[in-house]
């Protein structure tokens, strides 16, 4: 019965020196912060968690956020100036992309318009209603240009949770994974967080970060309490995500 009363912890205590490297916080390009203004103070809400790197990752997604490089940048140029002006420059952000493998994916890859984080790891994500289309063969076409392809929030693919084998075979593929913190609270759900936990404990996640788009998130974020089991399963990722990212 003990296990049911396994002391809670906040996991925000445990996010110093973090590099966040999923978020939307570059302003006016996605579904993330609108303004400048916007990111700044999610950027300062961050620093009180001791969390003052990062790697922002606006979406590339045809049809809905054709972000591209240029855009990304002058984006990214808006908020530095932003930060400067606020005297904030003990904060370090780079950017690169979240990208969609959509029907203009395969065709971003082949013409080197694809946002890397530090230049070897590309980030991509699918639809939550269905598995992208030719999903392997962008995985082949990643890793055959010498890109480590890391799965956006594997937890939140709901269609693979009744295939849990799925993810092992993702795994297979050299596909790396990243949690949302915010999938260890109930905020997408009991089942996506159910399947969170169960990939931290058969030791499939390599990375984890906010994917934060708005105040909502990150104040829900500050809320998340864990076990200390889970405690001790989500720090060593913690630590591998600052290892490779900072």
């Amino acid at each position: 019965m003990f296990s049911f009363f396994q002391k809670k912890v906040f996991l925000a205590d445990y996010l110093h020196g973090l590099v966040d490297m999923h978020n939307h916080i570059l302003p006016g390009i996605d579904d993330g912060a609108k303004t400048v203004d916007e990111s700044i103070k999610l950027i300062k809400e961050f620093s009180e968690l001791g969390v003052k790197n990062f790697v922002c990752t606006p979406h590339i997604m045809n049809h809905y956020y054709p972000n591209t490089p240029d855009t990304i940048k002058d984006s990214f140029n808006i908020l530095w100036k932003e930060l400067i002006a606020n005297n904030m420059d003990n904060v370090r952000i780079d950017y690169a992309a979240e990208h969609m493998v959509d029907d203009n994916f395969d065709n971003l890859l082949d013409n080197k318009n694809v946002m890397p984080l530090k230049e070897h790891y590309l980030l991509v994500e699918m639809s939550y209603l269905q598995p992208s289309f030719g999903f392997n063969g962008a995985i082949q076409n990643i890793v055959g240009q010498q890109y480590f392809p890391i799965l956006a929030h594997p937890e939140r693919y709901l269609y693979y949770h009744q295939k849990y084998d799925v993810y092992k075979n993702l795994k297979s593929m050299g596909i790396l994974f990243q949690l949302n913190f915010l999938s260890l609270s109930g905020y997408y759900g009991s089942e996506i967080q159910k399947t969170a936990k169960k990939l931290l404990d058969d030791g499939l996640i390599e990375f984890a970060a906010s994917d934060v788009h708005n105040m909502k998130q990150l104040n829900a974020i500050k809320e998340i309490k864990i076990s200390t089991k889970t405690l001790n399963c989500i720090l060593p990722v913690i630590e591998n995500t600052i290892k490779v990212f900072y």
